[in-house]
């Protein structure tokens, strides 16, 4: 099918109402926030944010919101699958000033292929939406036979498409496949088309837990669950503050430490809390440090709901000078999340290699000034949720080699309960979405996590 050449056309464009079509209104908010994604970078979480996104998304009800939610995540997880069968019913590529077009029939693509929508709905829908946008008025019959030529062949082709396809720009799977080699790499990708599980770190009790979700407990100790039986906020023991939720790799910097009981450990760029709730929970005394004041306030809000109590400390970490050395001190650091994408399948199309090259150096320049905040003597921790070896071992290793001060404190072989699979040859940990197979893509893998500990020794 060739599409119309752009340029506006003689006749007058014709105004569709759409008030009252059902669905429209969600498809339409879709649509502009793929937009913001794929062409401006956008974050989704803060689009789909109930108090503080889009005006779009936040003019829906619930369920549409959940609905727009489920498009938008489909259509990022798949995106270059969901291209390239787009690309099959074309004759020549959309014109380059056609994006919005573009974006209409990604989500309604999306739904056809992956979602529990009718066919016919998310095909008529699309061609609304095209007939009610001046852009995209010309290009409605394009829009029709196009989804419908999908809808009659996603049987045949949609399992081909998938094997012969990695989901990713160019620039991330080649950055996967430098580090991991390719067949870990396929395995990685892979392993996003897949919603992650929700873990939780429980207090006490994991198998408890895990019975009362209707899920499993990990070998790290973390209870697993594929599928949310309610509401985060509605699980019994949320009130009581007997858990949160925490992946499973996010969990294992802060055990790093070994026995902290009665130490004074600084948990810097703590926000949200995840780890600074482990610490307090082994006996520390805990200093909780992040630069956002928005940030610091939830943390305050998540241990209160836990029960726990630390120093909080809101400044930028960079000016951050204690009066007293820390015993201990564990650096979260910001990254690009890479190893996210299974949550957070936005990230590979609103991030660049040049972003991951800038962030390895703020955590390059954030590292160095928390090793001056341990004592000699102390323990430090280094982590973040990034898969590229810019941000992790090659930084960890370029700080080992340019600070004689610091000295690598190697993650040894059975110190601790299940580790053992993501350790490096340096002994430092890493793991990938592709780690911890356990029989289904719905309960396996881990966030992409580098942790290093190290000490000061002057």
């Amino acid at each position: 099918m060739t599409p119309p050449r752009p340029g506006h056309s003689s006749n007058p464009q014709r105004k569709t109402d759409d008030e009252n079509v059902a669905g429209l209104a969600a498809r339409k908010a879709a649509a502009r926030l793929l937009a913001a994604v794929i062409d401006a970078r956008t974050p989704l979480d803060g689009l789909t944010d109930n108090e503080h996104g889009h005006p779009q998304y936040k003019a829906l009800d619930g369920r549409d919101r959940a609905l727009v939610r489920a498009i938008l995540v489909t259509a990022l997880r798949h995106r270059m699958t969901i291209a390239g069968l787009l690309s099959k019913r074309l004759e020549k590529p959309l014109p380059a000033n056609a994006t919005a077009l573009s974006h209409i029939l990604n989500v309604a693509a999306a739904q056809i292929l992956f979602l529990d929508v009718p066919d016919s709905a998310a095909v008529d829908l699309a061609v609304t939406h095209a007939k009610s946008d001046p852009r995209t008025t010309r290009f409605s019959g394009l829009v029709n036979g196009v989804l419908r030529s999908l809808a009659r062949a996603k049987e045949a082709e949609l399992a081909p498409a998938l094997a012969a396809t990695g989901e990713a720009p160019q620039w991330f799977s080649e950055r996967l496949t430098a580090a991991y080699g390719a067949d870990r790499a396929r395995a990685i990708l892979a392993a996003h088309r897949h919603e992650a599980p929700v873990d939780f770190t429980v207090k006490a009790d994991p198998a408890l837990w895990a019975e009362r979700f209707g899920g499993i407990v990990l070998p790290t100790g973390t209870v697993r669950v594929e599928k949310l039986p309610a509401n985060v906020t509605d699980l019994p023991g949320f009130a009581d503050g007997a858990w949160w939720v925490q992946d499973a790799a996010a969990s294992l910097p802060a055990r790093l430490f070994g026995d902290i009981s009665g130490q004074r450990v600084a948990d810097l760029c703590a926000a949200p809390g995840g780890k600074t709730a482990q610490l307090i929970l082994a006996g520390a005394e805990v200093t909780a440090v992040d630069t956002s004041k928005n940030r610091l306030a939830r943390l305050k809000q998540n241990l209160d709901r836990l029960g726990l109590t630390a120093e909080l400390v809101q400044t930028d970490l960079l000016d951050y000078r204690p009066a007293q050395l820390f015993d201990a001190v564990l650096l979260d650091a910001p990254c690009s999340s890479t190893g996210t994408v299974r949550r957070h399948p936005d990230v590979p199309w609103t991030k660049t290699m040049a972003d991951v090259e800038k962030l390895a150096d703020l955590q390059r320049r954030l590292l160095a000034h928390a090793v001056g905040l341990v004592r000699p003597g102390g323990r430090m921790v280094f982590s973040n949720c990034s898969l590229d070896p810019i941000e992790g071992e090659e930084l960890y290793r370029n700080l080992l080699a340019g600070n004689p001060g610091v000295a690598a404190d190697p993650i040894q072989p059975g110190e601790f309960a299940a580790v053992d699979p993501f350790l490096t040859p340096e002994g430092t940990l890493r793991t990938t979405p592709a780690d911890l197979p356990l029989g289904s893509p719905g309960v396996s893998g881990l966030d992409g996590f580098f942790a290093a500990r190290m000490r000061r020794e002057i």
